[in-house]
Order: structure tokens, then C-alpha cells, then sequence
């Protein structure tokens, strides 16, 4: 896809430009409007990023096991109480499929997109050509770096912003341990899902048997920042100090809860962002230049060898 990365950092420069406008302009731009616009613009990045590493045919298998996987279990988890634990979403976040609003789905592969990205960059990739445990250590690590945006959101989504309600309240800022441990599982299905579809389908694609350029990654590395990025700056801007109270009657307050998530983004989503620009910083050896050519190719990366919160999504 040539051309590709200037239309990935202009999606990453839009995503920043909204989150900007509304942390300092709260209101400016309507919830209608400004829910679908965060959560389509990780879902358009995603598409593109991965189309370019796994061919349209992988990105849009990747796509097909969140929309399902997630839609399934957050509906048996607001009629059962598994894995999530209890709770029920509003009217907020728009027309539903079953029990669940539909933007949901999208907001699950947008960031589960970049989790699962920076998750082959920390720890290796997936492919036929490398080690069999990669299929499961990538997978594994990628749930750790999605539930770690879901620490960001969760309570201002819930607590504050009343998107979805937590019928027993909760320890963190009145959301339950059960709900991190039920997204740790369910993204790891998809994940794993996709790394077994990835290890056993035959490589069609040059990028999946020499690597990639370092700059792939970076737009995806930056992109799942800037997410983190929006939690610490909402905090840093500030909040009116005023009382809110869950669904158990727990009164919190709304300053701390944007400080408290803004902390735990600097050492979760941050920090994952930060080892990860380590690792693609670290020098890679240069690809061999083609036969009878003068000119070396750019760096490649081949990472099984060398090495905003979102208004959506639960």
C-alpha cells in the first residue's frame, strides 16, 4: 500500500486533534457526534495498519472474531453475571444488537487492534515460520496491554459518565475486579483465535515471511499513547470536585477518579508504550540489498527474530 503511512499518522493526528478539543472544550462537540467519531477512528487505523501486514483477508478475520466473541459474552454476562459480573448498559451509547450497543464491537477491534500490535512488538510475532509459542505468549501479553485501557476508562464511563451501570458498585472507583478479570478473558478467546488462524493459514504475503520496516509499528505504538495520553491530560486540565455515587450507593469523588486513572495510565498504557519504543528504537539488521542492486533497503524489523480513553467500549 504505498502512501499508507502519512494516512495512518494524519488518522493518528485526527484522533489526538478530537480528544484535544474536547478535554479542553468539554461539550464543544456533541456526544451523537463525538462517540462514533473516537470510536470509528481507531476502527479506520486498524483496518488499514493491518490490511498491510495480514492482507484484507486477516485484518478482516481479526475484525469478524472481536465483533463476535465480545458481542457474545458481554450479553451472557449482563443475563448471567459471567465473566463480567452484573451490570447493564444505558441508552448513551445508541442503538444495541441484543443487550449490547452496536458501536461497541468496533470499539473492542479498534483497541484490541493496537494491543495485539504492541503486543507482537514487546514479545515476538505470530506466524508459521516461528517458534510455536508465540501463538500463545503473544496473545497472552496483548490481553494484559487491552485491559489496561479498559483500567483508564472504565470508571469515567461508568461512575461518572453513566454508559453503563454496575448493579454492585465496585472497589476501583465503582467498577468490580470481575470486570477486569472477564475482559483478561474475553480478549484473550479473540486474540487466541487469531493467533491459531495466523500460525496454521500459508503465508500469501511477502511482509509475513521477511518482517517489516520499523516504521510500520510506530503509528500503531504512538496511536495506543495517545489514548493513554487523553486519561492523563482530562486530569491535568481538571474536573469540578464534586460527588457521584454508584449503583451500591458508594459516593466517590470525580477528581479522584481522574486522578486515579490518570495514574494507573502512566504505569500501564504508558509505560507499555515506552518499552515498546525502546524495542523499536533498539538497532535491527539491514535487509539484504536485492542481487546486483547498489542500494540497501530500509532497516527491517523482524520481530520473532530480534526480539485516548475512548468514549466506548467496556
Amino acid at each position: 500500500m504505498k502512501g499508507l503511512n502519512p494516512i495512518l499518522w494524519g488518522l493518528v493526528a485526527a484522533y489526538a486533534g478530537v480528544t484535544l478539543v474536547i478535554t479542553v472544550f468539554p461539550g464543544v462537540i456533541p456526544v451523537p457526534i463525538l462517540i462514533p467519531v473516537l470510536t470509528l477512528l481507531p476502527v479506520a487505523f486498524a483496518l488499514l495498519h493491518g490490511a498491510r501486514r495480514y492482507g484484507w483477508a486477516g485484518i478482516l478475520v481479526f475484525l469478524v472474531l472481536c465483533l463476535a466473541v465480545s458481542n457474545v459474552l458481554e450479553n451472557v454476562s449482563i443475563l448471567t453475571g459471567f465473566p463480567f459480573g452484573h451490570y447493564y448498559y444505558t441508552s448513551n451509547l445508541g442503538p444495541k444488537l441484543f443487550l449490547v450497543p452496536i458501536l461497541i464491537g468496533p470499539a473492542y477491534f479498534g483497541a484490541g487492534y493496537l494491543a495485539w500490535t504492541l503486543g507482537t512488538v514487546l514479545v515476538g510475532d505470530v506466524r508459521s515460520t516461528v517458534n510455536a509459542f508465540m501463538t500463545f505468549a503473544v496473545p497472552f501479553a496483548a490481553s494484559f496491554l487491552m485491559v489496561a485501557w479498559d483500567l483508564a476508562m472504565d470508571p469515567t464511563n461508568s461512575t461518572i459518565r453513566h454508559n453503563w451501570i454496575w448493579q454492585q458498585g465496585g472497589g476501583y472507583f465503582g467498577v468490580p475486579l470481575t470486570n477486569y478479570l472477564g475482559w483478561s478473558f474475553t480478549v484473550y478467546v479473540f486474540f487466541q483465535l487469531f493467533a491459531v488462524y495466523v500460525r496454521f493459514r500459508r503465508p500469501s504475503r511477502d511482509v509475513e515471511t521477511r518482517g517489516l520496516p520499523t516504521s510500520y509499528f510506530a503509528p500503531a505504538t504512538v496511536m495506543y499513547a495517545v489514548i493513554g495520553l487523553a486519561v492523563v491530560l482530562a486530569y491535568l486540565v481538571g474536573v469540578p470536585n464534586t460527588s457521584v455515587a454508584d449503583a451500591a450507593g458508594v459516593v466517590w469523588q470525580r477528581a479522584s477518579i481522574a486522578e486515579g486513572t490518570a495514574t494507573v495510565t502512566i504505569y500501564t498504557m504508558l509505560f507499555a508504550t515506552v518499552l515498546a519504543a525502546v524495542k523499536l528504537l533498539q538497532p535491527a539488521p539491514l535487509a539484504s540489498a536485492e542481487p546486483g542492486s547498489p542500494v540497501a533497503v530500509e532497516p527491517v524489523r523482524a520481530i520473532d527474530v530480534t526480539t485516548a480513553a475512548s468514549y466506548t467500549g467496556r
